[in-house]
């Protein structure tokens, strides 16, 4: 049980969780991880860096029209705006925390570019190891500071609600048992939901466990149908698929087929540096036609790849792939969802007593379509907005609830493996009507059939996105459905949703396909 000084209880060992925790600090708080703070978070594996608005030429409002465009018409320009002009104080937090950011022989920033950025403004380290390198300090950090008191190895599995108000969640430690976490406040910051997909690059943790118990307590879940893939996974047959950051494009690395043609180029004027859905589904549509598609660094970055991109190198070099002098085969793969947890730009979601951050959340930053290097940034400036938020909230922990020491059973891999399978074919890189309706009915089967919360869980996250995307009847972003390839301006807004909503679609859609 917590202690009644210490009803702050943050769900997440990611980015997200570990600066919001600091943030609060000296005031106590409990983080709870499924891992060991650092490990399977998405956020270490993060390749690109964080962009913020601070070189000479730059500014917060380029970053926000930048960011607008790439999201495709449904960005909350406001809370991007303000987020843009934070970027420089939160780079200053994660220094003052050690993180290592590359300069140059003068000591300022670099800087790079990335894909629909119209300015350099990305703040990397050592090339490709921005996220890593961010995680290492922090957990640095939180390990060295007392105000934190960390419960790693538990998998948060329901939220406790009492009298309309979260008040905490259930966890179930390594022994399997449940164990009750009473909170004043509690803060999720659980990450994705890669792992509902075949191919992801996200790693095994990114269930969408935070969102699955926020949505089947009632929370509102917005955007679950924008789900980004990037179009550069290294299509090496790995699970999760390694990265090839989006940074050796903003370097100048080309798309070629098997045939050594530029494809990308006929696609769209910025070729390589358009839009990340745009660039995944031109990927996506040379393989689906047999001509392969390949990130070809050899003439850009040659010799110096090694140097500029070791965390890629290595990844290619395991596969007996040298990529200073040969293309490397690449593959859309899901990477980041835009939706989540409806949350206001303080960070509250629509259940009194829980706040949401990083990629579990939705708080309209992204749109329809995440602009790279954003999402750390997101990360970083919510989790200080929640820390602030919760700076004044009364120290007093609610009693815990009646114990529920019962095992669950284990997840099951046959069903989550026909599930992942079943969302790559429905909600994949390109929908139709026909996908999403055969998505419906074999989710539903799936859901019907476990026994594991966890895979129940997954199976409702799976639901969510499957409702939207049947419900989105154009193309839009990282939502591109085939049977209607254009945008529709009278759908030029986010979409909210509940998960009662999206069940009552389902049995709807599929009572009619019996019928």
């Amino acid at each position: 049980m917590l202690k009644a000084t210490n009803p702050i209880l943050i769900v997440g060992g990611g980015l997200a969780g570990l600066f919001c925790a600091l943030k609060l600090s000296p005031r106590p708080v409990t983080l709870l991880a499924t891992a060991p703070i650092g490990e399977g978070a998405s956020s270490a594996w993060a390749q690109g860096g964080v962009a913020a608005a601070m070189s000479e030429g730059d500014s917060p409002e380029k970053h926000t029209e930048d960011t607008v465009i790439a999201g495709a018409g449904t960005v909350d320009r406001q809370v991007v705006l303000d987020m843009a002009r934070e970027a420089s104080d939160r780079i200053h937090d994660l220094l003052a925390y050690g993180v290592p950011f590359d300069r140059d022989l003068e000591g300022r920033l670099l800087q790079s570019r990335e894909a629909a950025h119209s300015e350099r403004r990305i703040v990397r380290v050592k090339g490709d190891a921005a996220g890593k390198a961010i995680m290492e300090a922090l957990v640095a950090a939180v390990r060295r500071t007392p105000s934190i008191s960390l419960r790693e190895g538990f998998t948060a599995e329901e939220l406790i609600v009492r009298n309309g108000r979260v008040e905490g969640v259930w966890a179930r430690g390594q022994d399997g048992l449940l164990q009750a976490f009473p909170a004043a406040a509690t803060v999720l910051a659980t990450g994705g939901i890669g792992q509902l997909y075949r191919v992801t690059t996200n790693p095994p943790e990114s269930r969408g466990l935070g969102l699955a118990i926020a949505a089947q307590a009632g929370a509102v879940i917005a955007d679950a149908e924008f789900v980004q893939f990037h179009p550069t996974a290294i299509d090496i047959g790995r699970d999760p698929a390694p990265l090839a950051t989006e940074a050796l494009r903003g370097d100048g690395a080309t798309l070629i087929n098997r045939a050594g043609e530029r494809f990308m180029q006929a696609i769209h004027p910025d070729a390589e540096l358009a839009p990340r859905d745009i660039v995944a589904r031109g990927v996506f549509a040379e393989i689906s036609a047999g001509r392969g598609a390949f990130l070809d660094a050899r003439t850009a970055i040659g010799p110096e790849f090694p140097h500029l991109f070791p965390t890629v190198y290595a990844s290619c070099l395991s596969a007996g792939i040298d990529p200073v002098a040969t293309p490397i085969p690449v593959a859309p793969a899901e990477h980041y969802h835009m939706g989540g947890i409806a949350t206001d730009a303080r960070g509250r979601t629509s259940l009194p007593g829980l706040w949401a951050a990083g990629e579990c959340a939705s708080t309209g930053v992204h749109g329809a379509n995440r602009l790279a290097s954003n999402s750390l940034l997101e990360a970083v400036v919510f989790a200080a907005r929640i820390a602030e938020d919760l700076r004044d909230l009364p120290a007093i922990a609610p009693p815990a609830p009646a114990g529920r020491p019962e095992r669950a059973a284990e997840p099951e891999p046959e069903l989550i493996a026909r599930l992942r399978e079943t969302m790559q074919a429905g909600a994949g890189v390109i929908r139709h009507e026909a996908g999403v309706r055969a998505g419906f009915a074999a989710v539903a089967t799936i859901r019907q059939q476990a026994a594991s919360p966890v895979t129940q869980a997954m199976a409702d996250v799976a639901t969510l996105v499957l409702a939207g995307a049947l419900a989105r009847r154009e193309s839009r972003g990282g939502h591109f459905r085939s049977d209607f390839p254009n945008p529709d301006p009278a759908l030029a807004s986010r979409s909210l949703t509940t998960l009662a909503q999206a069940r009552r679609m389902a049995d709807e859609d599929t009572s009619s396909t019996r019928a």
